[in-house]
């Protein structure tokens, strides 16, 4: 089986439209967009075929982006299944006029590759090359049953009205401008639209304003058709000291049907921001009901499920 390149790395600047609303720094939901495209990138040029998004593992945004700045998102296949690439993606910045490159985040995106009848497809092996590659395949090796005990721990779930946690739902039609190249819409764009309703559930909650610290488990069961009715509804689960834990999940239907269909499940951790941009403490969270004890306890067991998934091993720079 032919394959083709084993990594892509993307150039470009940051751009001021790229900036959120506070902070004057680039938004986080645009730097998963990015993360994105360019394992999207990555998987096709391995794969030859279209490619869907099925799993973005712990993302944790370490610093942020300035507008203005060099970006450089690289994407490099450190692992395949029979249909699956594992891509290792670190986006980095610097300021074009000093050009040190700082890491922003770090993660691994899973995508499948599809043929002509929408089916996975298989894809070609890919073996390590060099001691480096060896140690990025058997990290992606070892998280592979982390990944599935946290899969199943957020599957499980059930969400209903019983809860007293603040919420924030969002409905919308999907637009032709989100559209990727197999007509559905794009991952990344899916995962800033959770970024955005994790941040106005945090922000209401708070009365503060909230930066995006960690996007995991972002599971994507079904692609949205462009012209779906979409509805994004983030619930907080838990708080720590300046911490809010908040659990999204996207739906999506036929406007001309009623039943919604569960497309994508996330867990995103919010860090409140005082007045000088830094952290501060939030008000707590006391769950009052049955539903909201599950689900805060549910919040807790997730983060000691990832802890051993914390730190990924480095990549080779890719500049000098």
């Amino acid at each position: 089986m032919n394959h083709g390149e084993s990594e892509v790395t993307l150039r470009f600047l940051a751009s001021p439209t790229d900036v959120a609303s506070l902070g004057g720094k680039v938004h986080a939901g645009r730097v998963l967009e990015w993360i994105d495209k360019a394992a999207y990138a990555c998987a096709v040029g391995w794969s030859a075929s279209y490619c869907v998004t099925a799993y973005v593992g712990s993302i944790s945004f370490v610093a942020p982006i300035d507008p203005g700045n060099m970006v450089e998102v690289r994407a490099k296949l450190v692992y395949t299944g029979r249909s699956s690439m594992h891509i290792r993606v670190n986006v980095s910045s610097a300021d074009p006029k000093v050009g040190r490159y700082v890491t922003s985040t770090d993660c691994v995106v899973i995508f499948v590759a599809v043929g002509a009848d929408a089916r996975p497809t298989e894809v070609a092996p890919w073996v390590p090359q060099n001691d480096d590659d060896a140690a990025l395949y058997n990290d992606a090796v070892n998280r592979i049953d982390i990944r599935a005990r946290i899969e199943a721990a957020m599957k499980e779930q059930t969400y209903t009205s019983a809860s007293t946690a603040e919420a924030v739902t969002f409905r919308f039609i999907s637009a032709p401008t989100d559209v990727n190249w197999g007509g559905k819409t794009h991952g990344g764009t899916v995962m800033r639209w959770i970024d955005e309703a994790a941040l106005a559930c945090a922000s209401t909650w708070s009365g503060l304003d909230a930066i995006t610290v960690y996007s995991g488990g972002v599971r994507f069961y079904r692609p949205i058709p462009i012209g779906h009715l979409v509805e994004i509804e983030a619930r907080l689960v838990h708080t720590g000291q300046s911490s809010m834990h908040i659990s999204t999940h996207v739906r999506s239907r036929d406007p001309r049907q009623r039943e919604l269909q569960l497309t994508t499940h996330c867990l995103t951790i919010m860090a409140a921001l005082d007045d000088t941009g830094h952290t501060t403490a939030v008000r707590s969270w006391v769950p009052e009901t049955d539903e909201d004890r599950r689900l805060d306890e549910h919040a807790q067991h997730l983060s000691r499920l990832r802890s051993p998934a914390t730190h990924l091993p480095p990549m080779m720079a890719a500049h000098r």
